[in-house]
């Protein structure tokens, strides 16, 4: 499947936090890094995710931040 965006990372998915209509999902990054996304619990539901699956994230953003720490 082709994405527009391009910037796709490689992981697994290190936990899963279910609210009643969200969810939060970790991802551990194969570039040594933790990712998350949040989605409603249907898509949770229809992606069939689970601990330990092999996930791409696909980042496309409009605004990318950076702040200055210190």
């Amino acid at each position: 499947m082709r994405y527009g965006a391009r910037n796709q990372l490689t992981g697994r998915v290190k936990s899963i936090k279910k609210g009643k209509l969200m969810s939060q999902v970790d991802v551990m990054l194969d570039a040594d890094g933790l990712v998350s996304s949040v989605m409603t619990i249907d898509s949770l539901k229809d992606l069939k995710l689970k601990k330990g699956d092999s996930v791409r994230v696909v980042v496309k953003a409009v605004n990318v931040l950076l702040v200055k720490e210190g």
